[in-house]
């Protein structure tokens, strides 16, 4: 075979830097030209795209971006800045509070009293103002003789109830002596003493309400009338005639209950007054 008869295959090749016009007529120019026209190539009409390539590498701008950047950065470590002063003023002030607590020797309420058996906390002489201690020692004297007429109270009322007066009786005598001798406590001179040491005015108020309340009891049971509580039951004068005629003994032992509870009720109304006036 001859090879010169063979077709060259690279004479379909499109030569893309030769002239259109230079071409032979059945040549392949014409993709290009068409390629060049649909892209917008070499026409009279092509429209041209800006690149701000100053936008993209402007000095102005990116100081102006640091400058920001570090404006904010100042502020916020600023703002932290004051907010650690802040903290720090807050704890200097608990710090300067804790030692003047510390150094007022503010007392705790300990159970001091009485000394051989500490039920209560009580130190007026060196928890109430001079000037207010001889008032608060009468007060004291005054919780102090309401529980000796309760106790005794019930001792009578124990003797009554052996001689043949009842059970209920006894029962009741218990329950004023179980009952007032705390609520007395809890109600009126507690508050009396924190108001004397506090100065408080709601204390004081709280005081005068329930001391008013100790001074009728004391007095109702200084006559102790048979209405409302069984009338042997409080060692009143009425009670003290009513078991005198029968037993001699018991009546004398009502007849002391009646002189404490009217020693009582002079003295609670003594602190009242003196209170009053204070």
């Amino acid at each position: 075979m001859n090879r010169r008869e063979d077709p060259n295959p690279f004479d379909e090749e499109v030569n893309p830097f030769s002239n259109g016009d230079a071409a032979a007529p059945g040549s392949k120019s014409r993709v290009p030209q068409m390629v060049a026209s649909s892209l917008g190539f070499g026409q009279k009409h092509d429209a041209t795209v800006d690149i701000p390539l100053d936008s993209m590498n402007d000095p102005k701008k990116k100081e102006r971006e640091l400058s920001n950047w570090e404006a904010d950065l100042k502020r916020k470590e600023k703002a932290f800045e004051n907010s650690f002063k802040l903290l720090i003023s807050m704890l200097q002030d608990i710090k300067r509070r804790e030692e003047v607590v510390a150094g007022a020797a503010i007392p705790t309420d300990d159970r001091n009293w009485p000394p051989f058996f500490p039920i209560i906390h009580h130190d007026i002489a060196n928890e109430i103002p001079v000037h207010a201690q001889k008032l608060q020692y009468l007060a004291f004297a005054s919780w102090l003789g309401l529980v000796l007429c309760l106790v005794f109270n019930m001792i009578a009322v124990i003797v009554c109830w052996i001689k043949g007066g009842g059970v209920k009786i006894f029962f009741l005598a218990v329950i004023y002596a179980l009952l007032g001798v705390p609520l007395s406590y809890v109600l009126w001179y507690r508050p009396l003493y924190r108001a004397m040491r506090t100065d408080s005015a709601l204390k004081f108020s709280w005081f005068f309400l329930f001391y008013l309340i100790h001074l009728g009891f004391c007095i109702f049971a200084a006559i102790a009338p048979p209405i409302v509580f069984e009338g042997r039951s409080l060692t009143g004068i009425l009670a003290a005639i009513d078991v005198f005629s029968d037993h001699a003994l018991v009546g004398i032992f009502y007849l002391v209950g009646f002189g404490l509870f009217c020693v009582e009720s002079l003295l609670s109304f003594w602190v009242l007054q003196v209170r009053y006036s204070f």
